[in-house]
């Protein structure tokens, strides 16, 4: 056998193990931006609601400043529709590279700088000001962050296993949700409240500084993905991606925003179901609410790879699906348990929505999403539909305390059918789409008469 003859069959097993090395920087990547990211959500809100109002606000008047500081934390949720059409353009417009490398120096340094903030008794109202121009700035960051990871890591993915390697950017966001509680408890348990207030809380927004560093080190070696290299040597990136995505995929947006709706199982879970336990009777403590997320979240960091390679096997509607029904009762069960009054029901119900059942749509939606998009407007579409459907996820908390009880139901009845009716809203709509987990890369988004 010849020499030339030997290299010419090495040379495809070469390009493939190149391939699959950069698949993996690219799901490890976006593991990363996306931990760094909850991160900073379960930091802010956390001190937010423990710390802010002493901080940042004039004193006298508790409540007002604690109803300001949750304000500065809305403000993000905000800023996310917006930064998705910026995020989005140049996503699509200049690559995903640029957009995962710029997303993380944003967040990173925005969460830096707020551990650096002076105080209201030293700078006045420039405090509060500079807070919300810092949470701006991390609200914008996000609406890119997870959109480009999973642009890069789904274009970069072998195509028979483009679920497993997107849902890396979810495993990532459950992380980020323990690891936070790994820094604030035993910064309180081991500081005076008086320390506390002076110093300590800055310590989880400066060590942010750690994971972008290995952050920025892994996205900046990445390679730009191969389908956008090669619409760009083709001359096909669109000079305005946002008008080919709203004149071309409007269906497709729709649906990817209901699908997103399924959001609002995880603020039920996060949010509401924690002001919820405190409202009963016979209230859950709240480090039961607490263990019970960060032990879901724990869980959910090995289930969503396992659903997402499933859905690799047998398609990512009948997946999605399944978690959108189990998703629907495993929250009206998690409800029930708290007027119960048993911690450990509790305990039990709440680690089988948050680290069983909500991992399934977690760990398909990134691939699915992705499927619906060409690559010139992949980024942009993800981006566009998936914010704004976080952020009318955002506000379920808000509709569900407000339907506690009514209609002469027990307590937990109403907040529960309102979670019905949004994995019902979010089935319909992954119904309506046409499977496409095994369509080649390079056919996904055209349109089938």
């Amino acid at each position: 056998m010849t020499t030339n003859t030997m290299e010419n069959r090495a040379a495809p097993a070469l390009a493939q193990a190149d391939s699959r090395r950069q698949a993996r920087k690219a799901a490890i990547a976006g593991w990363i931006g996306s931990a760094l990211e909850y991160y900073d959500f379960f930091i802010y809100g956390t001190v937010a609601a423990l710390i802010f109002p002493r901080i940042f606000f004039p004193p006298g008047d508790m409540a007002a400043a604690t109803l300001a500081s949750m304000a500065t934390f809305g403000v993000a949720y905000a800023a996310r529709p917006l930064g998705s059409f910026l995020m989005g353009h140049y996503g699509d417009r200049l690559g995903r590279k640029v957009v995962m490398v710029g997303t993380l120096l944003l967040m990173g340094v925005s969460t830096f700088l707020v551990g650096c903030l002076p105080s209201y008794q030293s700078a006045g109202i420039l405090a509060p000001a500079l807070l919300v121009v810092l949470r701006i700035l991390q609200g914008i960051s996000a609406a890119g962050e997870q959109a480009g990871a999973n642009s890069m890591s789904f274009e970069h993915a072998p195509a028979n296993r483009r679920g497993y390697y997107t849902s890396w950017t979810l495993s990532g966001t459950q992380g980020g949700q323990v690891l936070a509680p790994a820094v604030v408890l035993p910064l309180a348990a081991l500081l005076s409240e008086d320390q506390l207030l002076s110093w300590g809380w800055r310590v989880p927004f400066w060590l942010s500084a750690a994971v972008v560093i290995v952050g920025f080190i892994v996205r900046s070696r990445l390679e730009e993905t191969p389908a956008f290299q090669s619409e760009a040597s083709h001359g096909e990136v669109p000079h305005a991606p946002l008008r080919t995505l709203f004149t071309t995929y409007r269906k497709e947006l729709l649906q990817v925003f209901f699908a997103a709706l399924i959001a609002s199982i995880g603020t039920t879970f996060a949010v509401f179901a924690l002001s919820f336990s405190r409202t009963m009777e016979h209230h859950i403590s709240t480090s039961t609410m607490l263990w019970t997320a960060i032990i879901g979240n724990l869980i959910a960091v090995f289930t969503i790879p396992f659903y997402a390679t499933l859905s690799d096997r047998i398609g990512r509607r009948p997946v999605f699906i399944a978690g959108n029904v189990l998703c629907a009762i495993g929250a009206a069960v998690f409800l029930w348990s708290i007027t119960t009054g048993s911690d450990a029901l509790v305990l039990a119900t709440g680690v089988f929505l948050g680290g069983v059942v909500y991992s399934i749509t977690n760990a398909v939606w990134p691939a699915t999403y992705a499927e619906r998009f060409p690559t010139q407007v992949r980024l942009s579409g993800m981006a566009i539909g998936t914010q704004f459907g976080f952020a009318v996820a955002g506000f379920a908390p808000l509709i569900e305390t407000a339907l506690i009880g009514k209609f002469g139901t027990a307590p937990w009845v109403m907040p529960a059918a309102f979670a019905a009716l949004v994995c019902l809203l979010s089935a319909v709509s992954i119904f309506s789409m046409r499977e496409t987990f095994d369509v080649p890369l390079d056919r996904l988004g055209r349109k089938v008469s």
